[in-house]
Order: C-alpha cells, then structure tokens, then sequence
C-alpha cells in the first residue's frame, strides 16, 4: 500500500540543499530552490518549457469572430447552439481548474526545470481562459455570456461533471499525502488528455461543415497546447515510476486502470448529453468508440495494456488532419511534440 506520509512543499531558500542536477529528484528532493539552469536533469521538462514558452505563444484576438456571431445567430440548429454552449462551459471549467491546480503540483516540484515547465503550462491555460471569454464576448451578448459562464448552477450534469474532475485534486488540497499526489497526477493527465476531447471533437465536426470556423481556430491552438501539457505529465508520470515504484504498488496500479474506466465513461456520457445524438457527423457510437480509442491510447502511453482490446483504430481518422495548424500536425502519435510556427509567423 502507498504510503500516507504527507509531501512537504519545498522552502523558499534553502541554504543546505543540494545544487547538483545529479541529485535532482522530481519530487522530495532537496532544492537550494534557486533555478540553476545551468546543468538540466530532465531534458524533456526543459524543451517543454521552451516550447510552451517561446514557440507556442498565440494571442486571441489576432482571430477574427465577427463571421461566427452571425453564424451562431443565423446558421446554428438550436441542438448546434446549445452544444457549442455547453461544451464552452465545461472547457472554461477545466482550463479554470488547471490555473489553479498546477500552483499545487509546482510547490511539490523539487527539480526546477519540471517547475518552470509546469509554470509555462499554467500561463497557456490563462490564454486559454482568456480565449473563452473573447470567444464568448464577440460571438454572444454579456447576459448570454454571464449565463454560460454560470451553467454548472443550473445544469445538474454539468455541475456534477465539474465536480468529478475537482474531486481529486481537491483530496490532495484537503490531505497533501504521496498517494493523493500520485492521484492528483493522474487526474491532470486525464484532465489533458480525454475530459478536453469530445468537446474539441464537436467543434471540428462543425469546422467541418464550414460553421463556426473562428472559434474552430481557437480550439486547434488550444488543442495544440493541451497535446504538449499530455506530453509534460505522461513524461512526469513516467519518472514518478522510475524513481519512486513504491508509489506505484498493485493497489495503485489497480487504481490507475480503474480510474481510467470511469473517466472515459463519464467523458462518453457527457458527450453525449451534449450533442444529444442530434449533431451532424457525431453520433453518440462514433462518441463512444473516440473516447474508448483515446482512453486506450492514453493510458498505454504510461506502461499499461489497453482498457478496451476490441478498439484498435480511431472511428475519427480525420480529426488529425482537420486539427492542424498552417500545415503544422500535432500527432497524437508523437513522442514528443513537432516544432510548431512561432507566434510571428502565424497566419489567419
């Protein structure tokens, strides 16, 4: 069983810590806590931090709206709008949730390249914010914005969903033990890497038919970030492995896969809530069969056998294609993540 010991956040300064990159450990190490680049442990935090720091920047307004407000008024089924509301509801929640989250997994951080990689996904998550709430004042008025921001108080399945995916990180605020943190990791991974994804599938469906191409462009650079934060904790979860098994015993590792089942059943459910199997190219099976792919893929990409055997390809071959960037994929595929445009070469 995983211990129950607390993780204590590391000092401010600590004058007797150790200073060499090879004594870093990710996690209840002993930090100087001075950021020390000049010898890097783990290569993989450091390219990341680059990457979302200095490649990746993108800024909202450079995207043009004002086609999609007329579209969302004009074109829109009503089944159409209430699933591009909802869905923007949730994803505000999550990317809310991260912002805030990843404070917590930083004062555990005890090697100073994973920490300035957390903290360079931390701000990608406010643009994401940000993003939503110019998505939402170019293409609704502020009293529609205000009621989609507030959703969770009336919807019940939204507001149970925001519950489900706080839940385990609020376990770690409330009692900080390794145990909760492993749990708390694992929660970020599937936060990155399946809750966000029936969501950008139902965006690309109606990017597809030529709907809501504006808010579509957001979303590709938002998936484009979230495709480098799955990169970031799969890495993360992988060291915790390699230097702390213990943590990794039969019970957590019987945890892990059944947690996973539960996330990708409350991500199908909820996908098809949303769409209410009434959207054009996602039906609630093609759903169902995404998600199961994705579980799949994601967990085998932190050492363990696929969850559902009999899913073997993805039912949405044409996401990957649809969801690139001026030519530029990000593969679900990849070990690590291509070299995307920086912001300057951008364009819409």
């Amino acid at each position: 069983m995983v211990k129950e010991e607390n993780l204590q956040r590391k000092l401010i300064f600590n004058p007797e810590g150790d200073r060499s990159a090879s004594a870093r450990k990710l996690i209840k190490g002993n930090p100087t806590n001075i950021v020390e680049l000049n010898e890097i442990k783990y290569n993989w935090a450091f390219d990341l931090y680059k990457k979302m720091g200095f490649s990746n920047f993108w800024i909202p307004e450079e995207i043009p709206m004002l086609e999609d407000r007329k579209q969302y008024e004009r074109v829109l089924s009503d089944y159409e709008r209430r699933a591009y509301e909802l869905t923007l509801s949730f994803l505000i929640a999550l990317d809310s949730f991260q912002v805030d989250m990843l404070k917590d997994f930083a004062r555990m951080i005890t090697a100073p390249e994973v920490e300035l990689a957390i903290t360079a996904q931390e701000f990608q998550e406010s643009i994401h914010a940000y993003s939503y709430q110019f998505i939402l004042e170019s293409v609704v008025d502020p009293m529609k914005a205000d009621e989609i921001y507030n959703y969770w108080r009336e919807d019940e399945k939204l507001l149970e969903r925001n519950k489900v995916v706080a839940e385990l990180y609020n376990e770690f605020i409330r009692k900080p033990t390794e145990e909760n943190f492993v749990r708390a990791v694992i929660g970020n991974y599937i936060l990155e890497s399946l809750y966000f994804y029936s969501g950008f599938a139902f965006f690309y469906t109606l990017g597809r038919q030529g709907k809501m191409t504006n808010t579509v462009q957001q979303i590709k650079y938002i998936n484009r970030d979230e495709l480098t934060h799955v990169t970031l904790f799969r890495n993360i979860i992988q060291t915790l492995q390699r230097e702390n098994p213990d943590l990794f015993d039969d019970q957590m590792k019987k945890w892990i896969r059944d947690y996973f089942k539960y996330a990708v059943n409350e991500e199908i459910k909820w996908g098809q809530y949303v769409t209410q199997n009434q959207i054009l190219g996602i039906t609630d099976q093609l759903i169902e069969r995404y998600i199961k792919y994705l579980g799949n893929l994601r967990i085998t990409q932190i050492g363990f056998d696929p969850i559902y055997p009999e899913i073997t390809e993805n039912p949405m071959k044409w996401i990957d294609d649809f969801r690139k960037i001026n030519n530029t994929k990000t593969d679900f595929f990849q070990r690590k993540p291509q070299t995307y445009a920086k912001a300057n070469e951008l364009k819409w």
